[in-house]
């Protein structure tokens, strides 16, 4: 008998030590906008699942379950796997986590896998895949995001805009996330403002479509060589028709997409070297150069403004003005830069200017030196130099410059008798008188202080304790902080739809917090309108309530007009007011 015993006892431990459990990944390393694959497989069938948080990521597919078994020679064969498919929220190191199976009243785990998401990778196109992904129902669906390059062989300097349009037809576009943005890295960019997104039509590879135009940058390289523009990566929120109804109404199936830019290579050309000026700081564009100074008749005491200038279309912000070179008799200060320059995608355009303060020391004429300017003309190709011409400052009185020079010397010359006039030969003491600490009005205070301090700040204490002890009063006073808060932030997105329907419900779910007592799960629409209608509310404006609540979910995806937007503002104000007045 014993023997048997340990003979099952082996068994056991041996079938305990077959039980493999593990996660595989269809890649370690993938791009923004691809999909991951991961199974966990189990060669026993195992309960109580637990699948991992995929933090980095997003399920868009799973989990499904497969379940085979096989005999073979008469030895069986079992496999259970759990699959998902994961899409990226953005680029980074990511680790997957343990999931966690039960058999025979054991748990096991799977080890965690580390996958790096880069930036989004360049997809075959497969028409069926497609389909299949968009869940389309003629394959010609399009959905694509492209970056249009103005130039893609400029100078050092010379803007080039990139304007990124998404093209689409035969899909709703419900909105959009950005996953990866895109980065100028040896480039100035500045991005252009865009107001209002608009439809459009337009070709996209010679068939007609819409298309939105969802960013405009304008860039001047820095350096030259061949430059990388890192694509811009979208999440993009689609209804795709997959047939109609009964009735005849069209039928969508809601999903998401991930669509890249792809990444942008520039060829950037290096200004040429021959007849390069000496002073060239890097200027390029169509320049105008002047100097000009606020007069040049002055008195001695007055001060002059030299305002040296540069106007025209270029590089503005990228390039230094030449410092002029005054005489020592001069006094000139730091200047005060003043930049007044437009951005759009044409490039910069504008003034930049600096002003210097001059001050003369002495009487007489005094010359500012011409001054020279240089810029790179791209419509010629060539480098053009302006000339200031000459300044005479003349000053009408004041000491001679000799003069000043005399007189300062007979200043410095010190007679023998006077040379320790200011040296005091006796020594006056002054006593200093000292009040001591103890038994002044400082040290009473302070004695006194504590007795006076520790009441209040028990009495403090105990209302603090009060107040934090009535939960259901906190919460009231929360919810009607969060209800004024979201009624706010309402009222600041007018111009965008579907921020200001969400905040609209959040307003309107916070004032019923507050003003009946209730939490999220009990506002169900016959609950709502129950408690409403107990407090002594209008059955009216208890309908008005509920119609807008209910309104607010479907704008959120409906067309709406700015004006229709400020209706629901205004009806919800009104709604809140009466039944603020109405509840008892």
């Amino acid at each position: 008998m014993k023997r048997y015993l340990i003979l099952l006892l082996f068994t056991f431990q041996g079938l305990m030590a077959q039980v493999q459990f593990e996660a595989r990944v269809s890649k370690n390393t993938l791009g923004v906008n691809e999909r991951l694959r991961i199974d966990f497989i189990m060669n026993v069938d195992g309960d109580n699942f637990e699948q991992p948080s995929f933090d980095g990521f997003r399920i868009v597919g799973g989990p499904s379950q497969q379940i085979s078994q096989s005999w073979v020679n008469g030895r069986s064969s079992f496999q259970k796997v759990y699959s998902y498919y994961l899409l990226p929220n953005q680029k980074g190191t990511f680790i997957i986590k343990q999931a966690a199976i039960e058999y025979n009243g054991q748990v096991y785990k799977t080890s965690p896998i580390k996958i790096t998401v880069t930036n989004a990778v360049a997809q075959e196109r497969d028409p069926n895949v497609q389909q299949q992904q968009q869940g389309g129902v003629n394959g010609n669906e399009v959905l694509n995001l492209v970056a249009e390059i103005s130039k893609t062989n400029p100078y050092i300097n010379q803007p080039i805009t990139v304007v990124y349009k998404l093209y689409f037809n035969g899909i709703g576009v419900t909105g959009f996330k950005e996953l990866a943005k895109p980065k100028y890295k040896d480039f100035w960019n500045q991005n252009i403002d865009i107001k209002q997104l608009l439809v459009e039509e337009g070709l996209y590879k010679g068939e007609r479509c819409y298309f939105v135009v969802l960013k405009k940058t304008i860039l001047y390289p820095q350096k030259s060589g061949n430059l990388t523009i890192e694509p811009l990566s979208l999440d993009i929120g689609i209804q795709v028709p997959r047939g109609r109804d009964m009735f005849g109404r069209i039928v969508t199936d809601d999903g998401n997409k991930t669509v890249s830019a792809g990444a942008k290579t520039i060829n950037v050309r290096a200004l040429p070297e021959v007849n390069k000026p000496i002073g060239f700081t890097g200027a390029v564009g169509k320049l105008d150069f002047k100097v000009t100074p606020s007069k040049t008749s002055l008195k001695n005491g007055e001060s002059l403004d030299l305002v040296v200038s540069a106007t025209g279309t270029g590089n503005m912000k990228l390039f230094t003005l030449p410092k002029p070179v005054v005489p020592n008799a001069l006094e000139m200060y730091d200047p005060v830069h003043d930049e007044k320059v437009n951005t759009s995608l044409a490039g910069m355009s504008g003034t930049i200017s600096d002003k210097y303060t001059i001050i003369p020391q002495y009487k007489g004429k005094y010359a500012i030196k011409p001054m020279e300017f240089s810029y790179f003309d791209l419509n010629s190709g060539s480098y053009k130099t302006i000339t200031s011409p000459e300044i005479m400052i003349d000053v009408l009185d004041g000491p001679m410059q000799a003069e000043a020079v005399a007189s300062n010397k007979s200043k410095n010359v010190i007679s023998k008798s006077e040379q320790f006039k200011y040296i005091k030969p006796k020594t006056i003491l002054v006593a200093i008188a000292k009040d001591d600490f103890y038994g002044s009005d400082l040290y009473y205070t302070l004695l006194l202080l504590p007795f006076v301090i520790l009441p209040i700040i028990v009495i403090a204490r105990k209302k603090k304790e009060a107040i934090d002890s009535d939960v259901t009063g906190n919460r009231i006073k929360m919810n009607n902080k969060l209800a004024k808060k979201y009624l706010s932030e309402a009222k600041k997105q007018l111009n965008n739809k579907e921020p200001f329907y969400i905040a609209l419900e959040k307003a309107m779910h916070n004032f019923l917090k507050a003003k009946l007592h209730i939490e999220t799960s009990e506002m169900s629409k016959d609950n709502i309108r129950e408690l409403l209608l107990s407090r002594n509310s209008n059955p009216e404006t208890v309908q008005s309530f509920i119609n807008l609540t209910e309104n607010c979910e479907f704008a959120r995806y409906a067309p709406a007009s700015g004006a229709s937007i400020q209706q629901d503002y205004d009806k919800a104000v009104l709604i809140i007011s009466e039944l603020e007045k109405q509840i008892v």
